[in-house]
């Protein structure tokens, strides 16, 4: 990577002490003003000091690491590892690196589940400057010692709080176990709960806390509009709210069943669709964003994991079909409007047994939410092939091919219903309820790789 030195002090990115080429690279981007919290992030993360950022999605905070990162990585020796909660901000932090980087030579590898071993291997012999992880996917590489993060010089959890939302806890420190103690930890976190404080004093050298606005804050140019609806009417406010505004909209579903069949519910509206969810592999979740911001797709719909990453400028709307479970997470998604200075508009659909959440969240971003009374409805849509979310579903009853079939709960040992085949067939890779159950080769995986690091 070519050798930078900093700038002398003048304003935008140049009096924080930017480089002169990467202040070349940015001019040339048109990006020449820094916001909040990269002016006050960027000056002490380049004198090596370890930063606590509290700053809300769409702030600009990956080049409030990114940015010092890859200057002190030019000037200095050593490696950079940024751990984030999901894939897709995973891939998002990685365009945003070599977007400045790249032109000076700059090496990324991205270790993230759903991914194949093998290629992510391949990229790590290449002596990347800069990881990108999961916590999951980078844990199954240390378990197999595929990776080595003792040149790790500067480390960035982002998204702090939502990984530990996430149950991610033991995977970081344990990735805390294996880097130098002595290094440069920059942490950025929407909220700071406990545990993230625990972390910065166990694992942080007098860090100095930077906030871009408080924590909880929302986006300001965001009109926010709330609907209390009973819950088989949502689909149908939905088509309503739809029909009434234009433009791109995303929409939050609380479950990665209740986003395929919502999605399936918004093409039968005649909107263009596609959903993001933990159960879609990698390649499936690109296609899906990359039609979003292309236009392909008009709606996209997202549970709370997935939408991690979700980068796409001039989002219309946010609608919260489901309320999140987190009331912090609300102003995860309403961030995904109102970006870089614009307006947008962030609807929800509440029950009507939910009014103590829906003050929760008025609590914590500090701005009641406006009700609107309920509009006249379209009919009710009649959508094929849609089942029904799994907590509609009848006790003890399960999906197979031809519909429902009753089955104990538990674990799927194959066919088509629970502890039953769907063929007569009986072999030494087929399972039936009599007799001992007999190693099938091909349900062997990986022994390394986890289902938490394929999921996220």
């Amino acid at each position: 990577m070519t050798h930078v030195t900093p700038a002398e002090t003048q304003s935008g990115f140049k009096s924080l002490g930017v480089a002169p080429l990467l202040l070349k690279i940015l001019d040339e981007q048109k990006l020449t003003i820094p916001s909040p919290i990269q002016a006050k992030a960027i000056p002490l993360a380049l004198e090596g000091k370890d930063v606590i950022g509290i700053a809300q999605t769409g702030t600009g905070k990956t080049f409030s690491f990114g940015l010092p990162m890859i200057q002190r990585l030019a000037m200095h020796k050593g490696m950079g590892l940024v751990v984030v909660p999901t894939r897709e901000l995973a891939l998002q932090v990685e365009q945003a690196l070599l977007q400045v980087g790249k032109a000076i030579g700059l090496r990324t590898a991205v270790l993230v589940g759903g991914a194949p071993m093998g290629k992510q291997i391949q990229t790590i012999k290449a002596n990347p400057h800069i990881i990108v992880a999961t916590p999951g996917r980078l844990n199954d590489h240390l378990q197999q010692r595929t990776v080595n993060l003792s040149s790790v010089s500067i480390l960035v959890l982002d998204e702090a709080d939502h990984m530990l939302d996430m149950g991610f806890e033991p995977q970081i420190r344990a990735i805390l176990q294996h880097v130098p103690k002595e290094r440069q930890t920059m942490l950025f976190s929407a909220t700071m709960p406990p545990k993230i404080r625990a972390i910065a004093t166990n694992y942080m050298k007098s860090p100095v806390s930077v906030e871009a606005a408080p924590q909880g804050t929302s986006a300001e140019k965001v009109h926010h509009e709330l609907y209390f609806v009973k819950k088989e009417d949502k689909a149908r406010l939905l088509e309503r709210v739809l029909g009434d505004h234009a433009g791109s909209v995303l929409v939050f579903s609380r479950t990665k069943h209740g986003a395929k069949k919502l999605s399936r519910h918004v093409s039968s509206m005649g909107h263009t669709s596609a959903n993001i969810q933990g159960n879609l592999s990698l390649p499936q979740r690109k296609a899906a964003l990359e039609g979003f911001k292309t236009g392909k797709h008009r709606v996209l719909v997202a549970t709370d994991i997935a939408a991690r990453g979700i980068d796409v400028n001039d989002i219309a709307l946010v609608v919260n079909y489901d309320l999140p479970d987190n009331p912090e997470d609300y102003v995860h998604r309403i961030g995904r409007t109102a970006r870089a200075g614009k307006s947008g508009k962030a609807i929800s659909f509440a029950e009507h047994n939910q009014r103590y959440d829906v003050k929760t969240i008025e609590r914590l971003i500090r701005k009641n939410l406006p009700e609107s009374s309920l509009p006249e409805l379209p009919p009710a849509r009649i959508v094929a092939n849609a089942l029904p979310d799994r907590d509609e579903r009848p006790r003890g009853f399960f999906p197979s091919r031809n519909g429902y079939t009753a089955g104990r709960a538990g674990p799927r040992r194959g066919g088509n219903s629970y502890g039953q085949s769907s063929s007569p067939r009986r072999g030494p890779n087929s399972y039936s309820q009599s007799g001992p159950r007999r190693h099938d080769p091909r349900r062997a995986t990986h022994g390394a790789t986890s289902q938490r690091g394929r999921s996220y």
